[in-house]
């Protein structure tokens, strides 16, 4: 007897199909072949090898010849790094960051790296007269904010070698993390700790609590961070803020990536 998931499949839109076929790539940490995708997709095997000769057209997906294996193509990567830029998808950020803001009475903002910087995706502002106003696609140092450093934290080790090997540690405060190794020990900190603290790193007076957004695949994407000034909010007390903080990260991994 037929498989009724398969028979789904068959079914389905090109679209669908070129999806399936997408998340089987992307969902591997290197190239795959032919037959494996097969498998994981449960699609006729011509089906999966036409749309892969589509893909690869596209510059969605690379092929290495010499194998015969696929991975992510340049313009994927270029969708995927864009989609997390883009001012596009405010409003289910908005929904979760303005209870949260209410709730804390503090700015929190999400953001993603770019380089060896940290963008701000969406910014939402407390009431408060005193605090550091920057708005969506403001840009900062990822070595010394408290979401930038979350996700140097959970680069892969590959890439967050090559960083600390390349980047230029400025120095904003007295506070900030200019030695590489110092740098190198407080991300693995962050990394047994599951959260991130910019102790007035970046500008003076200023303290930050940054947790991870992941995706479906556990992968932290994204960070979510609650920025106040010291006066007003103590590290110790920010800190008591993280289990919620988690779980609006949780929520924007849900409806979100």
């Amino acid at each position: 007897m037929s498989n009724p998931a398969t028979k789904a499949k068959e079914r389905g839109s090109a679209l669908e199909k070129s999806i399936l076929v997408l998340e089987a790539i992307t969902e591997q940490p290197q190239a795959i072949g032919l037959p494996d995708i097969t498998s994981r997709v449960d699609l006729p095997r011509q089906t999966v090898h036409r749309i892969l000769l589509q893909l690869e057209v596209l510059g969605l997906v690379i092929r290495d010849s010499t194998r015969d294996r696929f991975a992510v193509g340049p313009r994927l990567s270029y969708l995927a790094h864009s989609t997390l830029r883009s001012a596009n998808h405010g409003v289910p950020i908005r929904q979760i960051l303005a209870p949260l803001v209410e709730e804390l009475n503090e700015t929190c903002n999400v953001g993603v790296l770019d380089g060896m910087e940290f963008v701000y995706l969406e910014r939402i502002e407390c009431d408060w007269p005193l605090r550091i106003h920057l708005q969506a696609g403001s840009r900062v140092p990822a070595h010394c904010t408290a979401g930038g450093k979350l996700l140097l934290a959970h680069l892969p080790p590959d890439l967050r070698k090559n960083y600390l090997k390349t980047a230029q540690l400025s120095r904003f405060t007295d506070n900030t993390i200019v030695h590489k190794d110092s740098l190198e020990a407080e991300l693995d900190q962050i990394l047994v700790q599951g959260y991130s603290v910019n102790r007035e790193e970046y500008a003076v007076g200023i303290m930050a609590i940054g947790v991870p957004i992941f995706d479906k695949n556990g992968t932290a994407m994204s960070a979510l961070a609650l920025h106040a000034p010291i006066a007003r909010l103590s590290i110790e007390d920010g800190v008591k803020s993280i289990d919620r903080l988690k779980e609006a990260a949780e929520e924007l991994g849900r409806i979100w990536l």
